[in-house]
């Protein structure tokens, strides 16, 4: 359900209650396969019987209608996906939260200083022992054999990561890597103005694909390159990945923003 705590200004709401929000400030219908969430909505004191948006809504809402910077956080782990990340208006700035299993996501505000804090916090970017360990260390190898690696690391077989690079055919070093994976996670920043990869729609993008790999550290991958589209990459497609730091990740997040924020 839907929920607000006005003494912290914080939100509880998922994609299909945004989207609720959004046909209400567009004055639309209401599609028919939302009518719950509209129900949700109401009940929480969020939307009143005249599809009144409440007050304590409006600087989300107007964030998310007209934002200037949008960064998502997707973070797959043992207990699947979640999207996080933060929306950059005019006058606001929300981060906002998902819970694995919870269809609702946290959106809290946030000032420009604390931006590049709370996306390493959304990634549990920490210093550890990991960090003392001279980076640098590349692993090359295809996308079909990560995939094969991951595929029979899942299937839960107590195999040593010797034993699933020999079976993979892939390097050793690459499977003694994917035997301590946390997550993977990959944080994209768009905005609509000057940047590296600015497309012919006018928006720039930025991209940072990273494991976290527990006692072996943190990975940067560097192929296939950033930002990848659709059907880019397949199994014959080269895998390079890198061992960083927290420090080094903490630059590239800061680098990840454009100039303005």
């Amino acid at each position: 359900m839907p929920s607000l705590d006005a003494a912290r200004r914080r939100l509880r709401l998922s994609d299909n209650h945004i989207s609720v929000l959004g046909f209400l400030v567009e004055e639309d219908r209401i599609p028919d396969e939302l009518s719950q969430e509209r129900a949700e909505l109401g009940e929480a004191g969020l939307v009143d019987a005249g599809d009144k948006i409440a007050a304590d809504l409006y600087p989300l809402v107007s964030t998310l209608m007209a934002p200037r910077v949008i960064a998502r956080v997707e973070l797959t782990g043992p207990q699947g996906v979640t999207s996080n990340g933060a929306v950059l208006g005019d006058e606001f700035i929300f981060v906002h939260e998902a819970w694995p299993g919870s269809r609702e996501s946290e959106y809290v505000p946030a000032e420009p200083e604390t931006l590049v804090w709370s996306l390493a916090r959304m990634v549990d970017l920490h210093r550890d022992l990991t960090d003392e360990v001279d980076s640098g260390e590349v692993i090359q190898s295809t996308m079909g054999l990560f995939d094969q690696v991951i595929e029979r690391m899942e299937a839960g077989k107590s195999e040593e990561p010797e034993v699933v690079a020999e079976m993979t055919g892939a390097p050793s070093r690459l499977a003694e890597v994917l035997a301590h994976l946390n997550c993977m996670w990959r944080m994209t920043v768009v905005w609509k103005g000057p940047g590296e990869k600015s497309g012919p729609d006018g928006l720039s993008v930025k991209v940072l694909s990273v494991w976290d790999c527990g006692l072996e550290g943190y990975w940067l991958r560097e192929l296939p390159t950033e930002p990848v589209r659709d059907g880019q990459v397949d199994a014959s497609s080269d895998l390079r990945v890198r061992r960083t730091s927290a420090k080094e990740l903490w630059r590239l997040m800061t680098d990840l923003l454009p100039d303005e924020v």
